[in-house]
């Protein structure tokens, strides 16, 4: 009899995570009837605690805010990729007991730009200056050739974006939030702000702007990416994000290639919809 197998995804709060409905999606395409995927509420208190219980039968975790840096000293390596942002959204236990640690979610962001036909640009917007910025930064490393501008709202923010920018190896120009509608015009703008923070910015946005990554999923469309895609342009969702860190988790947790397709479908059918008019599909 084959061994029952258990992963979820951590985080506080947690409760809105549409990770168990792809991860589930997942193993029913591929046959994995005795693995099961969860989710639980465990803030940064809690969460060595919670990772010191677990057997055997684990293969791997999702890691949400505000965990992300907070696992890192309870793993026993950590890939490139997530130190370079010091963030970590995977673990996944190896045969022999160890935990590896590693980052989806910027491999995720270049692989959601990429099928939608964004492979490389000059110039890029980053709005905001939180954890999902830094992932961003680290993203735009591999397909951005020029400067990056980050429009911050604080010295504090301003200073960390410099910091990743010179880490990354990435050109990070600071503008004040009060000139967000300026980087509207950006061949490439990626929105990592939470929900409500980019609708005051909806009216500014040009008649042929470039591509609009608006990490959020819900709500969705949001107002900016609502009247992005009016204007025909490309946009590129939280939705799109979410599917294809999550494909790199199946993928890294069950040895097994993730059902890419199948798993966007059980997101936007959790969802209540697809995508906003004129959006790409």
């Amino acid at each position: 009899m084959t061994m029952p197998r258990r992963a979820a995804v951590l985080g506080s709060p947690i409760a809105h995570s549409l990770s168990p409905v792809l991860h589930r999606a997942a193993y029913a395409a591929l046959g994995l009837d005795t693995w099961s995927y969860d989710r639980f509420e465990v803030d940064e208190a809690a969460l060595p605690g919670f990772v010191e219980e677990l057997d055997g039968s684990w293969a791997g975790l999702s890691l949400t805010m505000p965990l992300k840096r907070a696992i890192i000293p309870l793993l026993d390596e950590v890939s490139e990729t997530a130190a370079s942002v010091e963030a970590v959204n995977t673990v996944v236990f190896t045969e022999d007991g160890r935990r590896h640690g590693d980052n989806t979610d910027i491999p995720g962001m270049i692989a959601a730009l990429r099928e939608r036909g964004v492979e490389k640009v000059e110039s890029a917007a980053v709005l905001g200056a939180g954890a999902t910025a830094s992932s961003a930064l680290a993203a735009l490393s591999e397909i951005c050739t020029g400067p990056v501008t980050a429009y911050v709202r604080s010295a504090a923010r301003a200073d960390e974006m410099r910091g990743w920018g010179e880490r990354l190896g990435v050109d990070v120009r600071i503008e004040d939030w009060a000139g967000a509608e300026e980087a509207l015009h950006a061949p490439l703008v990626i929105a990592t702000t939470p929900a409500g923070a980019t609708d005051g910015l909806a009216s500014a946005v040009p008649s042929s702007p470039g591509t609009l990554f608006d990490v959020l999923y819900d709500p969705w469309p949001t107002a900016l990416a609502s009247r992005w895609a009016d204007t025909g342009a490309r946009v590129v969702g939280g939705l799109d994000l979410l599917v294809h860190q999550a494909v790199l988790q199946v993928d890294q947790m069950t040895g097994l290639k993730a059902p890419l397709g199948t798993m966007r479908s059980a997101g936007e059918a959790a969802l209540g919809g697809g995508r906003p008019d004129g959006v790409a599909s």
